[in-house]
């Protein structure tokens, strides 16, 4: 397992895998704001975040992880949720973190949301990838993953894919690959960019407002005292890159719902787009 890590990485190496059974909340996480607007609800199979104008909410999970297959299943804010921001990430802690994003930006009621991601290294991000969602988030439970492997990062919405960061250490691109994190999320308003550059505001008669999540299931390697293991045996997602098939389904989406790539802003980029926009 030596070959997942550089030289510099002092990590001992040990089996505990989180098995395929899907979460219980109040076994995996942690209300660590809100002031009870964060909410664990049916004996652990439901989880709620809710914002007012006085506070948002937020949650992490009691596990760190180094490598894994993250699912949740999410229904966003409905209605007019201009201003608001679902947060839904993994990240490292520290200065210099590592982290992998999913960022649901509200919208007025019939506009779609807008779904952000990023990717960052050592504290350094600038990776902005947008999308429309080719449905009404609002309106039932859908699954957002995160496949993340030495191989890459793999972004995707009810097991379509819709982002694939590639491990591009050979030519130079820092890949976030030594740093455990946790999964979190939050609610929050951010009215002052989140909605058409913040010129919608957060309209709050509609408060407060609530996002749902349920079905969490973490095939992972756990870190833990210092300590963290990829086995082998029912790990393949530690291995798995994008088939054919899924990379035609990666093409549909992002020739159809993409609205901003970062590899494509030349006025941000006007010396040369980063190494990994020619390379992925």
């Amino acid at each position: 397992m030596a070959s997942y890590f550089d030289s510099t990485t002092l990590i001992l190496v040990f089996c505990l895998i989180v098995g395929l059974a899907t979460g219980n909340f109040v076994q995996d996480f942690d209300i660590t704001w809100g002031d009870g607007r964060g909410k664990i609800l049916n004996n652990g199979d439901l989880l709620t975040l809710s914002l007012d104008q006085s506070l948002g909410s937020g949650f992490q999970s009691k596990n760190m992880y180094l490598f894994g297959k993250i699912d949740m299943q999410l229904k966003l804010v409905p209605g007019n949720s201009a201003g608001t921001v679902t947060a839904y990430y993994l990240r490292s802690q520290g200065d210099a973190w590592d982290e992998i994003d999913f960022e649901f930006l509200g919208n007025l009621t019939g506009d779609p949301y807008t779904l952000h991601t990023n990717v960052y290294t050592q504290g350094k991000g600038d990776r902005e990838q947008q999308f429309h969602l080719w449905f009404d988030p609002t309106a039932d439970f859908h699954t957002y993953s995160i496949l993340w492997n030495p191989q890459g990062i793999v972004f995707s919405v009810d097991g379509t894919p819709i982002r694939e960061f590639k491990n591009l250490e050979a030519i130079g691109v820092p890949f976030p690959k030594n740093q455990p994190m946790r999964l979190e999320s939050s609610l929050w308003n951010a009215d002052d960019w989140a909605t058409r550059g913040g010129l919608i505001k957060t309209d709050w008669s509609n408060a407060p407002f609530t996002a749902s999540y349920r079905n969490f299931n973490a095939n992972a390697c756990v870190f833990t005292n210092g300590k963290s293991s990829c086995g082998s045996i029912g790990m393949g997602w530690l291995t798995q890159e994008l088939d054919s098939a899924s990379q035609g389904k990666l093409r549909w989406v992002q020739n159809n719902f993409m609205i901003y790539n970062y590899c494509n802003d030349s006025k941000r980029f006007p010396q040369g787009f980063p190494k990994e926009c020619s390379a992925n």
